[in-house]
């Protein structure tokens, strides 16, 4: 456990940065499973599980846009209610037992359609709409209680680093449990019947569940509440208000960064099956070995990540890498002829890396933006995470929305620019902002023991 969360460790420990153990690290990872492997079925198969039922795009995006704008107004409340009321696992509990109970209906017949006793496109988009916008609120306020509580578990920088890049790992882990389970029930269930749809997303909705939940507890058992924050409200001292972080130029650019970030990862990740099979021409079973494929290389980076000593100029640099491999898959998966469709597996190596090298550095870059103001640390991940789900929301729902549309390209389809072109651009714009970010250095304390040993 982190030593100085355990037994008799004194205050002064804590203010000194001691850095945490293997369990504590493991344990923390776990927490997001979850909200991890629910988030990967949201993005990866909503879209295409809406369409398949009868649905068109544009209704299919405005069930996701939904549940984004949900998510991002929730970060920003929960952020600060966080702030004003500490207890990090107890709004973490919180959000998981929502995200629990309301996943299922989001892949699954419409409860409000029976209610009503009507199947209309537009019933139906309200629905979804609905059990989207509510689990959405558990999910993020799942996030930000999770994500705010590594400032207040350590400030030693490597070892948040570590535990930034345990999360992303199990988040990899999710990701590879859902396509695993995925391409178990598609094979199962071949039929292209509404019913039989219903039925796939419904067996991988509470597969997803169960194996989220495990890890929830997991992590509930395994981390202590954080004494950090609880010393800062014990002596009183003053919230932080939002004006000093709108005051840091850093602020700024590191939001624009983790925004751009999340773009590259959520919207490649959105249309990817929709890619593999339309615009590949491939087979059901890739929706489900591609993804798994930049997942598996994701979790091999993030496991070597976890062991690097961190500075400022480490996190710009290996950020930089990660956009750079990003430009040129981007470029290769956009211009990608189905006839030489195998190379999806080389670009899904690439994009894998990439991700994760982008992702962990990101999120640690919030990290090294917080630093020592614990009271309010969620703000920021609350409000970063604001900007994140509003602009995914905004960006897929105008690409589906102009799906098929006359005034695109007959040579590129939307698809293409929005797996391709927009991710390549957002990656591209993201390193020319993280050059000009001014990182500041503090000690930094090697893992109590490493996480691969």
């Amino acid at each position: 456990m982190v030593r100085h969360l355990v037994g008799d460790a004194s205050s002064e420990e804590a203010q000194n940065g001691t850095p945490v153990g293997r369990l504590t690290a493991l344990s923390y990872g776990a927490g997001h499973m979850l909200n991890d492997i629910t988030s990967a079925c949201w993005f990866t198969y909503l879209l295409l599980f809406l369409t398949d039922i009868g649905l068109s795009p544009r209704d299919a995006a405005i069930v996701m846009l939904s549940g984004q704008i949900a998510d991002a107004f929730t970060t920003v409340f929960a952020g600060e209610l966080i702030d004003c009321f500490g207890h990090f696992k107890l709004w973490h509990a919180g959000g998981s037992f929502l995200v629990a109970v309301s996943f299922s209906s989001v892949f699954g017949s419409c409860l409000f359609c029976k209610i009503i006793g009507s199947n209309s496109p537009t019933l139906q988009t309200i629905g979804y709409s609905i059990f989207a916008a509510i689990f959405n609120v558990g999910w993020a306020v799942t996030q930000v209680s999770h994500m705010s509580m590594v400032n207040c578990i350590t400030l030693d920088p490597t070892s948040r680093v570590a535990l930034a890049s345990c999360r992303n790992a199990f988040t990899m882990v999710a990701n590879l449990s859902l396509y695993a389970v995925a391409l178990c029930v598609f094979s199962v269930y071949n039929s292209r019947a509404s019913a039989d749809i219903k039925i796939q997303y419904r067996w991988i909705a509470y597969l997803s569940i169960f194996i989220g939940c495990f890890f929830v507890v997991l992590f509930l058992v395994g981390v202590k509440e954080p004494r950090l924050k609880q010393e800062i409200q014990c002596k009183k001292i003053s919230r932080i208000s939002w004006a000093h972080w709108f005051k840091k130029i850093l602020y700024y650019q590191v939001a624009l960064v983790y925004t751009l970030t999340r773009l590259v990862t959520n919207v490649s990740q959105a249309l990817l099956a929709f890619y593999v099979t339309n615009e590949l021409g491939m087979s059901d079973s890739s929706k489900a070995l591609v993804p798994a494929i930049i997942y598996i290389c994701s979790l091999l980076v993030s496991v070597i990540l976890q062991e690097i000593r961190w500075s400022g100029w480490r996190l710009k640099f290996f950020f930089t890498a990660g956009a750079i491999l990003w430009v040129f898959s981007g470029a290769g998966i956009f211009v990608l002829p189905p006839s030489k469709h195998n190379y999806i597996y080389v670009l899904s190596i690439i994009v894998g890396a990439a991700n994760a090298l982008m992702t962990v550095t990101g999120i640690s870059m919030e990290s090294t933006l917080v630093g020592e103001d614990l009271n309010g640390c969620a703000f920021v991940y609350g409000s970063l995470s604001f900007l994140d789900k509003l602009s995914c929301g905004l960006a897929l729902y105008a690409l589906e929305s102009y799906e098929g549309s006359s005034d695109v390209s007959v040579n590129y389809s939307i698809t293409r620019y929005g797996i391709g072109a927009v991710p390549a651009a957002c990656a591209l714009l993201s390193a020319v902002v993280t050059y000009t970010m001014k990182l500041t250095d503090s000690s930094s304390i090697p893992l109590v023991e490493p996480l691969i040993a």
